[in-house]
């Protein structure tokens, strides 16, 4: 069994001095994927850089401090670890990790918001597209098999590999289910037809929204609230954080959780156990 969480932490210090971060890190994932870690490799203490137990992967902006950034921690070290898609605007920003391990392949990605200026919208939009581009065409891996023998990863029948997760904050409510105010933010970032539209497209080439797979109908379940306006409290919130995966790994998706109890952050994390 391996038990993989995600967590918009909403800057990694902070969350690490509140005491939350370590509650997640009681709960033994077998991998923590974090984004919005908001700080710079030497800004961080040796406790968050190299945990206990746990292999540590960063990958900061270099274009902005205090901003941005993902990171994935691992008890068992990958086969390899990348942390670009290839083009410079979208990279510079730290906003993905992506980690081969020999039975699947995880992304951990923190989308842009897109809100304020007009040009970040159109930014997010050009990522959405391109992230989509790029996980579509990963290279099926050679997979080592018991025995020591070596055998190409089943593809999708796009091409992809079928053995992908990719999890994190897509800043985006795909339905009217997936946010208390449906009605109130059909003109707001984050719940635009545009973005939403994405998600169709995302889904339409095979990608599965795991938590929506399992609950299809399940109302109130969110991982996002406004921390200014208290909705956390009255539970007016936004499932913006998802896991995805590949046709052929949902066979191997045991469960998926809101841990809507761990406090610390404006967004929850979301925990997937793969048997």
């Amino acid at each position: 069994m391996t038990i993989i969480i995600s967590w918009n932490v909403n800057g990694l210090r902070a969350v690490h001095r509140k005491g939350n971060l370590e509650q997640v890190f009681h709960m033994k994932p077998d991998i923590l994927c974090i984004q919005e870690t908001k700080s710079l490799p030497d800004q961080l203490p040796p406790d968050i850089q190299d945990p206990d137990g746990y292999h540590s992967y960063f990958h900061f902006p270099t274009v902005k401090k205090g901003y941005s950034g993902v990171a994935i921690y691992s008890k068992s070290e990958p086969l390899k670890v990348s942390r670009d898609m290839g083009i410079e605007q979208f990279d510079q920003e730290g906003r993905l990790i992506m980690a081969e391990y020999r039975d699947f392949t995880l992304i951990n990605g923190y989308f842009p918001n897109g809100g304020g200026p007009e040009e970040r919208l159109r930014y997010k939009l050009d990522f959405y597209d391109y992230f989509l581009e790029f996980i579509d065409k990963l290279p099926a891996r050679t997979t080592v098999q018991s025995g020591g023998h070596k055998k190409p990863a089943r593809t999708g029948s796009s091409g992809w590999q079928s053995n992908v997760i990719f999890c994190g904050d897509l800043n985006v409510a795909h339905k009217p289910i997936d946010l208390a105010r449906p009605k109130e933010n059909e003109t707001h970032v984050g719940f635009l037809p545009i973005e939403r539209a994405w998600v169709d497209k995302l889904i339409s080439h095979g990608w599965i929204d795991i938590f929506r797979h399992f609950y299809p109908t399940k109302e109130q379940a969110y991982t996002y609230w406004d921390m200014k306006t208290f909705a956390r409290e009255r539970n007016v919130g936004w499932r913006i954080d998802y896991f995805f995966c590949a046709p052929e790994m949902l066979k191997k998706v045991k469960s998926i959780e809101i841990l809507d109890n761990i406090l610390g952050s404006d967004h929850c994390p979301i925990k997937l156990v793969l048997d």
